[in-house]
This record gives C-alpha cells, sequence and structure tokens, in this order.
C-alpha cells in the first residue's frame, strides 16, 4: 500500500465513522489539499474549479478519488450520486477539475454510503445531497460600493463572481432580516419564504464564516411568528415535562455516584458522600461527575471527585489560593492532609 494509499484510508475511515457517508471533498480537505474556506468559496460559484484552489495538480487529485473508490468497493460501501450548484442565483454546475472531462467529474461527484444506514436516513442524505445550497449574502460593517449601481454601502452584500452587489441589485431588497438564535423561528419563516437567503459574516480571528442570521420575506416572517406563538403553550408544557425528567434522572444518577463513593470509601459518612455526588455530578457544570467516565461510575472518576471536596473542604488549600499561594504549590503543601482524609475514609466505620 502506498503512502497515499495509507493516507485517503485514514481519512475516509474517519469520515465515515463520524457520518456514515465520504466524499471526495472529506478526503482532499483531510489530506489538506484544499482549505475548507477555500471550499465555501467554491461552493459560492466563486472559483473556476476547486482544482484552482488546490495544493497539487489533476493527476494527484484524480489518484486520491480513485483510491477512494477502490477502498470503498473493498468496504462494501454504496455509491450514490450528488449534485453539486453553485450558490448563486444562476444555480450554475460546479466543476471540480479545470478541464472538466465528464468522466473526471462523475468521479469526484460520487458519494460512499455505509450499508448499516437505515432507509429513512439514506433517504434524508440523498434529499440533502440533491438539494441546491442556500443563497449567501454578507455581513460587512466597513463601507463598499456596489458594483452595479455603484453606490457606497455598509451592510448586506451578495457575492456575484468576483462582483459585490447590494441586496436590491440582487434582487433580494425585498427580504428583511431575521437574526439568528430563535430555531424555530428561523426554520419556519424559510420554509415559508419563496426566496430567502443566509447571513454569514467573516470571522477574521478564526478564519471562518459564522451565520448570522437570515433574510425571508416580511409575510412570511409573519406567518412563521403566528405559528411559533401558537405552539408556545404546547412547548412550554414539553419543556416543563422535560425538566421534571430531567431531575428524576439527575436524582437517581446522583443516588448511583452516592453509593459509588460509600463502596471506595466506607468511612465516609453518608451526608458527605451524598453532597459530593450532588455536586460533581451537576448538571452543566462541566465538574468530573458529568464526564462520561464517571457516568460509568468508574473508580479513577470518582475518586477525583472524592479529592476535590476533600481538598476545598478539609484543608486550607483555598486560604493558600487567597493568599497569592500559585495553585501548584498550594496542592504540594495540602497533599499529606488529603492522603491522611482518603486513609482514614478507606477504613469502613
Amino acid at each position: 500500500m502506498s503512502k497515499l494509499e495509507r493516507r485517503v484510508v485514514e481519512v475516509a475511515e474517519k469520515a465515515l465513522a463520524a457520518r456514515k457517508v465520504v466524499s471526495a471533498i472529506d478526503v482532499l480537505t483531510g489530506l489538506g489539499w484544499v482549505r475548507a474556506r477555500e471550499v465555501d468559496t467554491w461552493r459560492q460559484g466563486r472559483l473556476d474549479a476547486l482544482e484552482s484552489a488546490t495544493a497539487v495538480e489533476q493527476a494527484r487529485l484524480v489518484d486520491a478519488v480513485s483510491l477512494l473508490a477502490s477502498w470503498a468497493g473493498r468496504a462494501g460501501l454504496e455509491p450514490g450520486d450528488a449534485a453539486y450548484v453553485a450558490a448563486s442565483r444562476d444555480r450554475r454546475e460546479l466543476r471540480f477539475t479545470l478541464r472538466g472531462d465528464d468522466a473526471v467529474e462523475r468521479a469526484f461527484r460520487v458519494h460512499w454510503l455505509s450499508p448499516a444506514l437505515t432507509p429513512a436516513r439514506r433517504a434524508r442524505l440523498a434529499e440533502r445531497q440533491q438539494a441546491a445550497p442556500d443563497l449567501l449574502a454578507h455581513a460587512v460593517d466597513e463601507p463598499w460600493a456596489c458594483a452595479s449601481c455603484g453606490e457606497t454601502t455598509a451592510g448586506f452584500q451578495v457575492l456575484e463572481d468576483d462582483d459585490r452587489l447590494c441586496l436590491d441589485c440582487a434582487d433580494l431588497g425585498h427580504l428583511v432580516f431575521l437574526p439568528a438564535g430563535d430555531a424555530a423561528l428561523s426554520r419556519r419563516a424559510k420554509k415559508e419564504s419563496g426566496l430567502s437567503a443566509v447571513v454569514v459574516r467573516l470571522n477574521r480571528r478564526r478564519k471562518r464564516f459564522e451565520r448570522r442570521g437570515i433574510l425571508v420575506e416580511e409575510a412570511a416572517l409573519a406567518r412563521a411568528e403566528e405559528q411559533c406563538l401558537a405552539d408556545e403553550d404546547v412547548r412550554e408544557r414539553r419543556r416543563e415535562r422535560d425538566e421534571v425528567r430531567r431531575a428524576a434522572a439527575d436524582l437517581s444518577y446522583q443516588a448511583e455516584f452516592a453509593a459509588r463513593v460509600a463502596a471506595l470509601f466506607p468511612g465516609c459518612p453518608p451526608d458527605r458522600a451524598r453532597a459530593i455526588a450532588a455536586h460533581a455530578g451537576e448538571r452543566s457544570s462541566g465538574r468530573v461527575g458529568r464526564s462520561a467516565a464517571a457516568r460509568l461510575f468508574d473508580e479513577q472518576a470518582v475518586t477525583l471527585a472524592v479529592v476535590a471536596s476533600v481538598r476545598h473542604l478539609d484543608t486550607d488549600y483555598d486560604a493558600l489560593l487567597m493568599r497569592g499561594v500559585p495553585r501548584r504549590e498550594a496542592r504540594d503543601r495540602i497533599r499529606t492532609r488529603i492522603d491522611q482524609v482518603l486513609t482514614t475514609w478507606r477504613r469502613p466505620r
């Protein structure tokens, strides 16, 4: 097996494990031959072909896709064709290579699906792959000039080839902006709107585009708001039921956690064991008690929760930190005291 084949297989296996489907795009980005940001630019229709943004020539790209197909065949994956069209008004078909050979382009468009996919999941994937991408509008703060009308403005712009157009010139001026934040409202407004566009903003620090909301028809937004208001009582009752269910699950989990503390540290007072479990297992706390290992009542994870409790309640660790003692030095000073408490608790009461 060549070095390239090993790399292709490694990338493909990771993509398949994550999403149950793997494509040429997954492989090219996984190999580092093209950046995700360049793929976004290509999907927007601003590149003649994806090849122009890659770090290797066409022959290497074709080799990688051929190796992907060979591996997929051996792994028993099932091929499926995917549509690649630009997120522009003309919805033109995107090209992978500069030459645009039909056979090569078809090879790049194949998506390989796991045979373990359910029919329903397979249908959803097929629908998503065949759907045209969302129209995009970019939120820009600094002033810029529209390539069509020449007006200088700051706000939303639509990229068409190498031109920047204002919403009016892009035929989107009648749409209203709905900021991100209410998923149900956004989903319904987009469904109700005959024309819509996703608004993104470039995060220069992270070097990526981030979603900021959508542009939809005003009447569609009004209908979506009415639907959400009608469902508010239903959602509120559902939230209440979910909260009760989560609370019951948390109490059950904390009781099991406390029992595990008592089993590992039989000398630990029962009230203290319950307090440790309640503190460490608090939902969304990020504490060790909410870790995957703790949910399996792993001995090390439970012990870490006990140690944390002893550190803060049975030593002068907090006082040392308040006096400016560095954290590592403070931990060194109290280590003996922690060992003494744990030794006592490991003996039956």
